[in-house]
């Protein structure tokens, strides 16, 4: 029967995004394994290199824009291991997103096979994207809470909260994941733009400086940025011992629903024509 009518025309629901991931929940564990595991396979260090990285870039950040650029978040911060941990929270927020623009241009096109499988749930690729990068994410925060600890920076009950931070933010990524890996099939050159945005949003995201040090004419600019209230909200909570605005964060929780949503219905859409392009 045409194989249940297209798998019901590919059903555009977000609740058929969340039942399809968990329905087939084993194979999405086993293609993340992979994806995770094919980064580093040759490599001398091999998964170490997902910690030395950003802890690498914290380094040369924090001696780029601490002591050469003299950015502070206060006017008596010193460039001590606060100063590190707020660079490095902003570095690992932008890491989940910008490796989202960087694989999900490929995600469709480097998976022929799968594409050529008329019951493969192709969904789930992108969703692999997503997962690959929520682990690194979660092993660099590892890396923070290690150096927080060490550092003698204690943790308090607002820190609760940050689950509530960072999941609307993954399921953000996931609706542009769902966007970017259809785009590339159709448009080869949608990797070289979402270089570029990645690129931008390191820059244009308050990650190396305040958002108060951003002119006030240019700030409601900023706050059109993906990151930067997960970014300043991820702080908030886990350095600076202050809660989360709850209006805002209730925001950006449709906000992130309604691109999940989105991205999810714009890819079953669009899928039916990835084999004849590919």
């Amino acid at each position: 029967m045409q194989v249940a009518a297209s798998v019901k025309a590919h059903s555009k629901g977000p609740v058929s995004a969340l039942a399809s991931a968990w329905r087939r929940r084993d194979l999405l564990v086993k293609l993340t394994r992979r994806e995770i595991l094919s980064r580093y396979r040759g490599s001398w260090l091999g998964s170490l290199w997902t910690l030395l990285t950003p802890l690498l870039l914290l380094g040369i950040y924090t001696f780029i824009f601490g002591v050469v650029f003299r950015v502070r978040w206060s006017a008596d911060q010193a460039v001590d291991a606060q100063f590190a941990a707020i660079l490095f929270a902003g570095i690992i927020v932008h890491g989940v997103l910008g490796e989202v623009f960087g694989k999900s241009p490929s995600a469709i096109v480097s998976n022929v096979n799968f594409v050529k499988k008329v019951v493969f749930p192709l969904e789930l690729l992108p969703w692999v994207t997503v997962l690959a990068a929520t682990f690194h994410f979660l092993l660099a925060f590892v890396v923070l809470l290690g150096f927080m600890l060490f550092s003698g920076h204690g943790f308090s009950l607002t820190a609760v909260a940050l689950p509530l931070i960072v999941l609307p933010f993954l399921l953000l990524s996931m609706g542009i994941a769902w966007f970017v890996s259809s785009f590339g099939v159709y448009v080869r050159d949608t990797g070289h733009v979402t270089g570029f945005l990645s690129t931008a949003l390191l820059f244009l995201s308050p990650i190396f400086y305040p958002l108060s040090a951003v002119p006030e004419a240019y700030r409601h600019l900023f706050y059109l940025n993906p990151l930067t209230y997960v970014i300043t909200e991820f702080r908030h909570v886990l350095l600076m011992d202050q809660w989360p605005a709850w209006t805002s964060l209730g925001a950006y929780w449709v906000v992130a629903l309604v691109v999940f949503a989105l991205g999810y219905a714009w890819f079953q859409k669009t899928r039916d024509g990835f084999s004849d392009v590919l």
